[in-house]
């Protein structure tokens, strides 16, 4: 379980190959050398543009050069001494993505190229359209439909996910993204993870890999805006002038306030949560704690007649999280949950499945930069590491599925920053142990709503059922349940289905999980709680 700033499953019969999918809209044949010119307002420029030019020009076949013009969007003038606070107060890195920049930091990509002689322009100024231009073809910039780093802004203070849309010349959209940040408190951790994954949604753009649609549909109803008066950002500009009030109300919350994780569990009698998607009469019991822990990330599985449930749990004078396990039998759990793997980095999302005669987990340990696999040697303990699934990558909630012959790995993907819960890969194998491909269309889903993982696929009435985390509202918000519309080695769909948050059959402020294993069913969440000081 990654925090913020202060079961391999069989078959399913249809998934793939029912949905009749729509044509891709046609491209024109691109040259063998990609020109792009890249508009840029000199008043606005920030690391993050830096940063994308830098990635864009390592790309084969591409050459890159930069067009400036006069913008008309750019962030109000009180934006700057925010982010300064909140980097002092908090110790956060800078420069940054959104530090602002020199123009002379773009020499190298000769200033001042004329647009005109380029295949593609990229428009991330927020300055006018020019209706007399019609060639060469133009994409632009807008979040929720506001051009420019502003519709960013409004976002944070509105306290929304923003849909980042890349448009060509008619308006429609080239490549949508709901963006994800893994701080809702500090306005610049926010910012910065906005930016990065914006990064991430052109390049995919560019490549050809990126999606036009959201899961939900939403992103096809969004328009650009026509026009953008700064004056609609009246909740930013309030902000604005009560800065040091609010940031001192930010930081009293994170000082003195966390979320107190906790597990929810029941005895299924009758449908479970997917099959009714809501809340059961009865409720959730929680899984105790001694006040000193927390538990989180619960992953049940159904081994030599009983059923054992594995943990995240994190100890908050130690300050990591190690893997815990405890048996349940007929009336609940039995004694409390003990350590069962632990290493020298953090660890949480303890993905645990049957295959080969053997136990096997894929723990989250992101700061490894790797996707590890473990064996058990002494259920439900003696974990010994087997093999490294996937090198160099910083990736959250790796989750196995066996579907049509093929093993799948889904996985969000944090690369160059941003968060951690708004970017989907895929990888695929012959065999659990690889040797794992990624997926060629990678990432094939930017939507910080449903890209992550909220638990094992499960195979349901011939479909397969998605557990996915809603972090629009901030990491673990709440879970949602997507069907898999299809799943092979040149794409990928999915449709959020249910959205279940916190209730009053579970109090609190998140609804995180979802894992049921021989008649159990278990979640996970947190409520506000004032902080301890633990001896």
């Amino acid at each position: 379980m990654e925090r913020a700033i202060g079961g391999a499953d069989g078959p399913a019969a249809g998934v793939g190959r029912g949905p009749v999918w729509p044509e891709p809209r046609a491209v024109a044949p691109r040259p063998v050398m990609l020109r792009i010119a890249v508009r840029l307002d000199r008043r606005t420029l920030r690391g993050w543009h830096i940063r994308l030019l830098d990635q864009l020009g390592q790309g084969l076949g591409r050459r890159v050069r930069v067009a400036w013009v006069a913008g008309e969007h750019g962030l109000p003038p009180n934006a700057e001494l925010l982010f300064r606070l909140e980097a002092a107060i908090h110790g956060l890195p800078r420069p940054g993505l959104a530090t602002p920049a020199e123009p002379v930091a773009l020499a190298a990509y000769g200033a001042d190229a004329p647009a005109e002689d380029a295949d593609l322009v990229l428009d991330l100024s927020g300055g006018p359209d020019d209706p007399a231009v019609t060639a060469p073809p133009v994409w632009r910039l807008d979040f929720d439909g506001m051009p420019g780093e502003a519709g960013l802004l409004a976002a944070l203070f509105a306290g929304r996910a923003p849909v980042a849309a890349l448009r060509g010349p008619d308006g429609a959209p080239v490549a949508v993204g709901r963006l994800g940040a893994e701080s809702h408190t500090v306005m610049l951790a926010a910012f910065e993870d906005y930016l990065a994954r914006t990064i991430t949604l052109i390049a995919a753009a560019l490549d050809g890999a990126a999606s036009t649609h959201l899961p939900d549909g939403s992103g096809a109803a969004l328009q650009p805006a026509s026009r953008f008066d700064l004056g609609g950002l009246g909740v930013s500009r309030r902000a604005a002038s009560g800065l040091a009030r609010q940031v001192a109300r930010r930081l009293y919350a994170l000082c003195f306030h966390r979320p107190q994780w906790r597990v929810g569990w029941r005895r299924v009698v009758g449908p479970d949560l997917i099959d009714l998607r809501r809340h059961p009469e009865g409720g959730w019991t929680d899984l105790p704690d001694d006040g000193r822990r927390f538990y989180a990330d619960p992953f049940a599985i159904a081994h030599g007649g009983s059923v054992t449930l594995f943990v995240e749990e994190f100890d908050y004078r130690r300050g990591k999280g190690v893997i815990s396990a405890l048996g349940f039998d007929a009336s609940g759990p039995r004694g409390r949950p003990e350590p069962v793997l632990e290493l020298d980095t953090h660890l949480s999302y303890p993905f645990v499945f049957e295959a080969d005669g053997a136990v096997w987990m894929i723990p989250e340990s992101h700061a490894s930069g790797t996707i590890d696999l473990y064996r058990a040697t002494a259920f439900p303990g003696g974990w010994v590491h087997e093999a490294v699934l996937v090198d160099h990558v910083v990736a959250g909630d790796a989750t196995l599925l066996h579907h049509d012959g093929r093993w799948w790995m889904f996985a969000t993907v944090r690369a160059g920053g941003g968060s951690y819960s708004d970017t989907l890969h895929l990888w695929q194998a012959p065999h659990f142990r690889g040797p794992w491909t990624p997926h060629p269309r990678n990432p094939v889903l930017i939507d910080v709503g449903s890209a992550r993982a909220a638990g094992p696929i499960v195979a349901r009435d011939g479909a397969l059922i998605r557990p996915v985390q809603d972090c629009r509202q901030g990491y673990g918000a709440a879970l949602g349940l997507a069907r898999i519309l299809r799943l092979d080695g040149d794409g990928y769909e999915q449709r959020v289905e249910t959205r279940l948050g916190p209730g009053a059959a579970w109090p609190g402020s998140r609804l995180h999980m979802l894992s049921a294993a021989g008649g159990f069913e278990f979640i996970d969440g947190s409520r506000r709680a004032r902080a301890r000081l633990l001896g």
